[in-house]
């Protein structure tokens, strides 16, 4: 029988809820509103004057290349951040939950790098991959590539990708070692009794029994390459060599704050909160069905 809480009070279940209420109130539904308002309006650069142009500024961004070129590289950019940084972090969780001798330090090690802000991740592979003092870039030297992300737009893409799933890799693995570490031994053991080798197990037993961690973290990744790598990618490379880094939240904020068009970057903040939206719809329409809970 499912267990349901009573209140005496009618009243008392929004009070409760009435503070998570007011911060989504205020920090989502109330900037999602201004951008919206703000997309069918041109402003000057001191916002002194403003004029009511309806749809204009959504036609301008499809007729802009660049903008229609950030579409490719955010999502070039979304999947190699998601991709990567699910497999490295599922890799590492695999290892540690094996580790029997000193696996705090082990677990403690790999959780450090969540407590790095993305502007100081940007900055902290941009020094290790500068040319030629950085220690990766010494490295790529010696074994004759000749590294140069401000000119090179795959060596740019790469360095912005790295950054990102290397301060996304702690939040990953935390999820997967949970999950993990609630498998019953029981079902592993009674695997492996039956003759299943370590990798079967891991494909027929312990995956499947992950998918809902997996399911979550992959939702949460996606959103993360799509908004909260803007730190990286400026502190990084600033959507350099040319545009060729430039994803659409780093183009909302330079098209906003840098070329001054407030329209024009209030319709792509609409844009790519819808894209959002969408693709967290889609995964819960389509993946969620293929998630053994």
């Amino acid at each position: 029988m499912e267990k349901r809480v009573l209140f005496k009070s009618a009243w008392l279940p929004w009070v409760l809820v009435a503070p998570q209420m007011l911060i989504v109130l205020v920090f989502f539904f109330w900037p999602a509103s201004q951008a919206v308002y703000q997309s069918v309006l041109t402003e000057d650069a001191f916002g002194t004057s403003t004029e009511f142009v309806g749809l204009l500024n959504f036609e301008r961004l499809w007729n802009d290349s660049t903008y229609l070129e950030s579409f490719k590289t955010t999502a070039l950019f979304s999947v190699l951040v998601a991709g990567c940084g699910l497999a490295i972090a599922l890799l590492l969780a695999v290892m540690a939950n094996d580790v029997i001798r000193a696996a705090g330090t082990y677990k403690t090690l790999l959780i450090w790098p969540y407590a790095v802000a993305p502007v100081v991740a940007g900055v902290l592979w941009v020094f290790m991959f500068s040319s030629p003092m950085g220690v990766i870039s010494f490295a790529l030297q010696s074994v004759g590539v000749e590294w140069n992300h401000l000119l090179n737009s795959t060596h740019a893409m790469t360095l912005i990708v790295v950054a990102a799933v290397w301060k996304q890799i702690s939040y990953n693995f935390l999820f997967f070692l949970a999950g993990l570490q609630s498998i019953p031994k029981s079902l592993l053991e009674a695997a492996a009794i039956d003759g299943a080798s370590p990798a079967r197990r891991f494909w027929t037993i312990v995956f499947p029994l992950l998918s809902p961690t997996t399911f979550f973290l992959l939702v949460i990744n996606v959103i993360y390459a799509f908004f909260d790598t803007f730190g990286i990618v400026d502190a990084a490379t600033q959507g350099g060599p040319g545009k060729d880094t430039a994803i659409l939240v780093y183009k909302v904020y330079f098209d906003g704050f840098k070329a001054m068009d407030i329209g024009g970057s209030a319709a792509q903040s609409v844009v790519l909160m819808v894209i959002v939206v969408a693709l967290t719809v889609l995964q819960f329409r389509f993946i969620e069905k293929k998630v053994n809970y």
